[in-house]
């Protein structure tokens, strides 16, 4: 079979027609070369209550032992679906799983994450809740290094359960893709994952899915998000440079109307303000500091530090931070 690539397939190409009724959840597992990790998110999945639930794994076109271990999950687990692509890309892999999935709503969890028990029941249940309109919900997550665990995050400001809109995602990135499930038929107006994307093509798709309907957000930390040397976040140009392809794409799509300049005026000084953290983050002090000297230049004025989920006058202590402890802060590698 031939998957989908393009970001706004054609109708022969677009997922199978979901039932019309019915709670079953396909938990789509994309993986390419992380057979260390991925037996840990499969049976995360499978320690869900939720029933019924298939999960499929879409084998990248691994080269280490993924297929080995992707074959036999398959062969001990009747849960377990095993697809196998040539290379394609994390959005490829994502959207081969959407036109293979066959219950009524699609769950993503990446091969080194792990959900949390009731994760599952939490968000389903919170569907339940909601107006069929609703086309997904999300929960919190914290991070954990590859041995398991929980790295300290920096102190924010809580969210509480909310909905975010598609300029709240285009704002700054709300939730992790392996906190988001989502009703098949938003896939049908929102379009596939955009395969031009190589990061941040999952804030495209809750942008593209958000624009009817906004997304429900549950401040409940149910997902394990490791955190490791082969993070795609961790190449902050790539990043950057994604960053940028979307809020393009987002502004000739006409999410938000150009006229509300001082909107994207705060786009650009969030983005160039999360680039400064992670070029900090990888000790390349200088471009930490330009992006966050930038970041004050574009909008100086306060921004909304509650809905942004960051302490009061983060943008200038980080600024004061990345500035003193430049000088003796060596770069990495």
């Amino acid at each position: 079979m031939t998957f989908p690539l393009n970001p706004a397939p054609s109708a022969a190409d677009s997922p199978a027609p979901a039932p019309e009724s019915g709670h079953g959840v396909s938990v789509l597992i994309p993986a390419y070369n992380y057979a260390g990790y991925l037996e840990r998110a499969v049976r995360s999945a499978l320690a869900q209550n939720h029933r019924p639930l298939e999960i499929i794994i879409i084998d990248d076109g691994s080269t280490d032992r993924t297929p080995d271990l992707g074959r036999q999950l398959e062969r001990e687990l009747p849960e377990v679906r095993y697809i196998r692509q040539p290379n394609a890309g994390l959005s490829a892999a994502r959207n081969a799983g959407i036109c293979n999935a066959t219950h009524p709503f699609v769950a993503f969890l990446d091969a080194d994450d792990e959900w949390l028990p009731g994760m599952l029941d939490t968000i389903m249940a919170e569907f339940a809740r909601q107006p069929p309109s609703t086309p997904a919900a999300a929960c919190n997550s914290y991070r954990i290094d590859p041995a398991g665990a929980p790295i300290g995050e920096k102190k924010t400001w809580p969210r509480g359960d909310r909905f975010f809109t598609a300029g709240d995602i285009l704002m700054k990135t709300r939730f992790m893709p392996s906190s988001v499930v989502v009703r098949r038929p938003a896939f049908d107006s929102a379009g596939l994952f955009d395969t031009t994307l190589r990061s941040s093509e999952d804030r495209d798709m809750w942008i593209r899915i958000a624009r009817d309907s906004p997304i429900r957000y549950l401040d409940i930390p149910l997902v394990r998000i490791c955190r490791h040397d082969r993070n795609m976040s961790r190449n902050t140009a790539r990043m950057l440079a994604a960053t940028r392809r979307v809020r393009e794409k987002a502004r000739a799509g006409g999410v938000i109307p150009l006229s509300r300049a001082g909107f994207w005026l705060r786009v650009l000084a969030v983005d160039h303000f999360s680039g400064a953290w992670m070029y900090w983050d990888e000790g390349r002090s200088l471009r930490a500091i330009a992006h966050a000297l930038l970041a004050l230049a574009l909008w100086p004025l306060p921004l909304d530090y509650r809905d942004l989920h960051e302490p009061p006058l983060f943008r200038l202590r980080a600024a004061a931070r990345f500035i003193l402890q430049s000088p003796f802060r060596k770069p990495h590698g």
